[in-house]
């Protein structure tokens, strides 16, 4: 805290002598207040880990600023690229996995440059703690030929941001912005200053009507664009030398560290008296500054999260590296004990902690208490089937006890998989497999795989759970909720008049929460031949405020004199129920070694654990 103070203080007199307002802000919060102070003018995003509050942030508290959650990642770059065309700045941020998605527009944009400011906040998940894989964004950048900066914190997230558009604007090119998981959700204190609007639009078709051979990437106009991104990349690299956010700290002449972002912050808390080139863009490189370095230390090591990506580029450049991913672990995310321990070796002695983690209790991912998705899923195990899933909190249902979900690949991908299957398996695969998919997810990326499955004679069923809202990553809105960001009424998807346009004709809906009622349409459908779409109904997830799920009874309690500690509830996996050990007897005198526990304050009366216990033992409790 001593050290916070200090800071904070020292931000108060931040850029001379006038005291200026500082506020702790998040990481990602900070990148907003960037985007304020620059003058931006749209917003839009698609929710993902760790970049779903930047979106939202947006929408609370700069009105300023148009935000929309987009349909996808595409979309939301596309939008904001047509913002960046017409003059205005404008922003798209998504997690690295969205960038997946919007690199159709994103490596085109290369091409065609801007007219606005255009920035794209990639945010990267080390140690993937929300996502279904790991990858190191800054390859987008050295692919795409754009320049990306990464900040180390949150003043650097705002100050990057405000320099972004610059760059932007000044090189004609979109920029990239990296956060990471640290980064994104950790909080310093960041100095405030006032907005500076762009300046106004004058759009005149008939004058852009000149920038077409710019816009239209017809092969003719690419190739001439192409001569101009290498062109740009020279210039680039000139001013990555003098980028004033690539620092040099020569202190111990024996070892320099070129790092970035949280990896040098990692590497600086356990290393002071070492030499640093911290870098703030890092692509392109500054070479001079690398060069430079290299001439005032002996040795160089390299600390990067996840890929050797600056490690291969400076030894493309002939330079010797002492140290790199050769001790610095290309997995998962750094720390600064990770750090330490790699470079000190056999030296490193570890800090003595009374509690080790792997011995506190562990508490796995689950679905609340009362969610749809379980006893849809209960239903799909006792099925049997082999069902292809897709992201969201129901990725859930592959842990035990549910086990009731063999494949999740990315988003949308659970229609495709479950098609291609059926394709595979001819009518072999009748019966045994399905595709699951959230409402949000299904928008984002399955309308085209199961348009496909309809016209090229498929199968497979698909089961759209329907809970009103983007669940896993916070409750934004989307298409399908019938409000905007900002809460304000909008039109409402009707999926069942969506898919039967797609040309599905089997098309049911069923209330999860009945299990018997659906296993017995689940069963119907994936034993037909052609294409069916189940849709869940009266089924909003279970914390949504605004549209709440009422059962006919509060909470449920155990009758010990019925319960015979069969655990067959237990396979739900509901976060109210537990075991107790201890012997005891039903009232028909059936010995049993422990019996069920339901916690009043967590049940929610769904009623699921009362529909498969076989012996009346589960019974609805009084308020």
């Amino acid at each position: 805290m001593k050290d916070l103070h200090y800071k904070i203080k020292a931000l108060c007199h931040h850029g001379g002598n006038m005291k200026k307002e500082v506020k702790v802000l998040q990481g990602n919060s900070a990148i907003v207040r960037g985007a304020w102070e620059a003058g931006v003018k749209v917003a839009c995003a698609y929710p993902g880990t760790p970049s779903s509050e930047i979106l939202q942030e947006v929408a609370d508290n700069y009105p300023e600023i148009y935000a929309e959650w987009s349909t996808n990642e595409k979309v939301a770059l596309e939008v904001a690229s047509g913002a960046a065309i017409a003059g205005v700045r404008a922003m798209a941020s998504m997690k690295h996995v969205g960038l997946n998605v919007a690199s159709d527009p994103f490596m085109t944009l290369a091409y065609t440059g801007i007219k606005g400011g255009l920035l794209i906040v990639v945010c990267d998940d080390p140690n993937v703690h929300s996502s279904q894989n790991e990858q190191d964004s800054r390859n987008w950048a050295r692919f795409a030929k754009v320049p990306m900066l990464e900040p180390c914190d949150s003043q650097e997230s705002k100050d990057f941001t405000k320099i972004a558009f610059e760059i932007s604007e000044k090189f004609d090119t979109p920029v990239l912005l990296k956060g990471e998981t640290r980064v994104s959700h950790s909080d310093s204190p960041v100095v405030l200053e006032d907005r500076k609007e762009s300046a106004p639009i004058k759009f005149d078709p008939k004058e852009a009507m000149k920038d077409a051979p710019k816009y239209v990437m017809v092969p003719v106009n690419v190739r001439t664009r192409r001569k101009i991104i290498e062109e740009r990349m020279k210039r680039l690299e000139a001013y990555a030398d003098e980028f004033k956010y690539n620092k040099m700290e020569i202190n111990d002449p024996k070892i320099g560290v070129i790092a970035a972002g949280a990896a040098y912050l990692y590497t600086k808390e356990v290393f002071p008296e070492y030499s640093y080139l911290k870098l703030g863009m890092v692509w392109p490189l500054p070479k001079k500054m690398i060069a430079e370095l290299y001439k005032k230390v002996k040795k160089v090591i390299i600390v990067e999260e996840l890929d050797p990506f600056l490690e291969t580029e400076i030894k493309a450049l002939g330079y010797k590296v002492f140290h790199g991913k050769d001790v610095i672990p290309n997995m998962y995310e750094l720390s600064p004990e990770i750090v330490e321990q790699a470079l000190k070796g056999k030296k490193y002695k570890p800090l003595k902690i009374k509690v080790k983690p792997e011995d506190l209790p562990r508490r796995p991912p689950n679905m609340c208490a009362g969610c749809s998705h379980r006893p849809l899923f209960y239903a799909l195990k006792k099925l049997g089937l082999f069902v292809f899933g897709d992201i969201g909190c129901y990725t859930l249902a592959t842990a035990p006890p549910l086990q009731a979900l063999h494949s999740c690949i990315c988003m949308g991908a659970s229609i495709g998989t479950a098609y291609g299957a059926g394709k595979a398996l001819g009518k072999e695969g009748l019966g045994k497999i399905c595709a699951v998919i959230g409402d949000s997810t299904f928008l984002h990326g399955g309308v085209a795989p199961l348009m496909d499955t309809v016209y090229n004679k498929g199968y497979s069923t698909t089961i759209l759970l329907d809970n009103r809202i983007t669940g896993m990553t916070g409750h934004q809105e989307h298409a399908g909720t019938g409000f905007t960001v900002r809460q304000e009424p909008a039109n409402m998807i009707d999926y069942a008049e969506l898919v039967k346009v797609l040309g599905v004709k089997n098309v049911r809906k069923i209330d999860p929460y009945n299990v018997e009622e659906t296993m017995k349409v689940v069963k119907e459908e994936v034993n037909k031949d052609e294409p069916s779409v189940i849709i869940t109904v009266n089924s909003p997830c279970i914390m949504l405020r605004r549209e709440k799920r009422t059962f006919k009874y509060p909470f449920y309690l155990i009758n010990e004199e019925n319960c015979r500690g069969c655990k067959l509830c237990l396979e739900i996996g509901c976060p109210a129920i537990s075991w107790r050990e201890g012997e005891g007897a039903t009232k028909d005198g059936h010995k049993r070694k422990g019996t069920v526990y339901i916690d009043k304050g967590i049940c929610v009366g769904c009623d699921l654990c009362a529909q498969i216990c076989k012996f009346e033992a589960v019974v609805p409790g009084k308020k």
